[in-house]
């Protein structure tokens, strides 16, 4: 009797000891495990002006290098980083980049204009950038691209390459030199929030671009860029895009495919409730004109709104923006794309283009619920070596 008593007594002890930890507010193990190391403790300076990338990288070294979850916090201010690589594998896979302040580039474009980065992510799992912006400062060298002088080929603002499980939100990239935001061979990587914003004019300024990655979700961005507001490059699948605002820019595209003979294709993409201003194209897939074993399949674009964008849908399998074009066939294949609930004013006469290879035409095109004018008239449609079907609202006239 004594024992059952004790076992009793001790019970009842144990859950008030409990009761009062958790009254307390006592922290919980994760809590507690959890370590933050401030880039001003580490000698940056929130002035523009001192390079601080010592100090960011001391602070990614031991947020990597830490066995518990970690976080780099950039308070407010601007802070000069001349370039940052935040390179793994790290020994824990949750470390958060938490940003109250702006990251400012070198205004020389000099500086890292070869290097093809800025800021970059690399080898990581696990990783969170939260909030702040990347004033990548690219305004000289779009003007030294722009007189024809040679200059150096620019650097992206943020790239995460060979990366899985990726948050990137409420991030805004400024005035990259080129791409603002790459993602190249990831897995599951989620991008929610973002802004972009650069010049219409500002050359090869891709908005986020996704190469060789699978599982990337993009949610609730705005970009305005002088190119693809979204690319997507060969071997890419499994992506959802929903939610976003593109203007100024080239539009979404997948693409360009087939510029090599031996290419990934890109497969399983969702694009829904996005809208289009003023933007060069609206949706888009392209490739160039050549031999090459990629594709694009299994692509839909949802509920789409175009305000006077000068392709709305376009399939463009001649694609070469510059000189020295091949001429030949593409040997991309292109099947089973399905338009369906986009509407809007065009700013040219053809608001559907398909343009697909004669080798190779293009399969399992559909079109459902499309209104498309312009001036305030019916549009047109134009196709070429394109096959598919046609239903529910149809302006312009399919021609499919």
């Amino acid at each position: 009797m004594a024992g059952l008593f004790f076992n009793a007594c001790h019970a009842v002890v144990v859950l008030a000891l409990s009761i009062f930890m958790l009254l307390s507010g006592s922290p919980s193990p994760a809590t507690a495990a959890s370590v933050q190391y401030n880039v001003v403790s580490l000698g940056a300076k929130a002035d523009g002006k001192t390079d601080s990338s010592k100090a960011f990288q001391s602070a990614w070294a031991s947020a990597c290098g830490s066995t518990r979850a970690a976080t780099v916090y950039i308070p407010q201010g601007r802070f000069l980083v001349r370039s940052a690589s935040f390179d793994g594998p790290c020994k824990n896979s949750a470390i958060t980049v938490r940003i109250d302040g702006t990251l400012v580039a070198p205004s020389d474009y000099n500086v890292n204009g070869n290097s093809g980065y800025w800021i970059v992510l690399r080898h990581v799992t696990g990783v969170s950038v939260i909030g702040g912006t990347l004033d990548g400062q690219g305004t000289g060298l779009w003007a030294c691209k722009l007189s024809g002088k040679s200059c150096p080929s620019g650097a992206t603002n943020l790239e995460i390459s060979n990366s899985q499980n990726i948050l990137v939100s409420g991030l805004s990239s400024l005035n990259s030199q080129m791409f603002h935001v790459v993602i190249n061979g990831c897995q599951n990587v989620k991008m929610q929030g973002v802004k972009v914003s650069a010049s219409g004019t500002s050359p090869n300024t891709d908005g986020i671009h996704i190469g060789a990655s699978t599982g990337v979700t993009i949610f609730n961005s705005k970009i305005g860029t002088g190119d693809d507001c979204v690319s997507i490059g060969p071997g890419s699948n499994n992506l959802w895009i929903e939610n976003v605002v593109c203007g100024p820019g080239h539009g979404i595209s997948i693409g360009s495919l087939g510029k090599d003979q031996q290419e990934d294709g890109v497969q399983n993409v969702t694009i829904k409730t996005v809208t289009f201003t003023g933007t060069q194209n609206g949706v888009r897939i392209k490739s160039w004109a050549r031999p090459s074993n990629s594709f694009a399949r299994n692509i839909l674009f949802q509920h789409a709104i175009m305000n006077n964008v000068q392709n709305p849908i376009i399939i463009d399998q001649n694609y070469c923006p510059d000189s020295g074009c091949p001429n030949q066939a593409s040997g991309v294949r292109v099947s089973d794309v399905m338009y369906q609930d986009i509407h809007g004013t065009s700013a040219t006469e053809v608001a559907v283009r398909f343009d697909c290879s004669s080798k190779y035409p293009c399969t399992g095109i559909r079109m459902q619920d499309v209104k498309l004018s312009y001036r305030n008239q019916v549009a047109t449609a134009s196709c070429a070596h394109a096959g598919g079907t046609a239903s529910g609202m149809e302006q312009p006239s399919s021609c499919l």
